[in-house]
């Protein structure tokens, strides 16, 4: 399965978010799974790609070309993948992935996050969006979300394209419980 991971290109304050980071990419790994993900070694997307490296994962980064040609050969990757712009970058990550999760980041995450949750929506992809919400980061953007149902702004039924989980553990039982998913 291509598990695509949206995720901060900074170190948080939260120490516990960089320990997800390091356990979701071994788990990534160690399930024989490939991590596709936004190309970055900073901050969580280094900490999440590295792990999965050393653990013997397959990991795809997808980096659009804006970025300095130092900082693109500087990655550690199984196959790095060039694209010519940020909205290239989500459009390749949704098309080859199967999966997708977020862990604690800024606005690109959240603007990843809509973008499947969009893509869901109008492509009918019938892909999962997980947020793992560790120490409630992502409350406010559900309870959001929830505001803008009740005002009429997500239809009915939207909901059931993003789920949330509080653990590595509880985002793979998730996964395996998927119907459209290959194992």
């Amino acid at each position: 399965m291509n598990i695509a991971v949206f995720c901060g290109a900074s170190l948080p304050h939260n120490t516990r978010f960089v320990d997800a980071a390091r356990e979701l990419g071994r788990t990534i790994a160690e399930g024989g799974h490939t991590l596709v993900y936004g190309g970055s070694n900073l901050g969580l997307m280094g900490v999440l790609s590295g792990e999965a490296l050393r653990c013997g994962g397959r990991v795809v980064g997808v980096i659009p070309t804006l970025f300095s040609e130092d900082i693109i050969r500087s990655q550690a990757v199984t196959e790095l993948v060039r694209v010519g712009s940020m909205a290239e970058r989500k459009e390749y990550i949704i098309r080859h992935s199967d999966a997708f999760v977020a862990l604690p980041g800024g606005i690109g995450t959240l603007d990843e996050v809509s973008e499947v949750m969009v893509a869901n929506q109008l492509q009918h992809l019938g892909k999962p969006m997980v947020l793992l919400n560790f120490d409630g980061f992502y409350d406010p953007f559900l309870s959001q979300l929830r505001v803008m149902h009740d005002d009429g702004f997500v239809r009915k039924g939207a909901e059931t394209a993003l789920h949330t989980v509080a653990s590595v553990d509880e985002l793979f039982a998730f996964l395996h419980e998927c119907p459209r998913i290959d194992h």
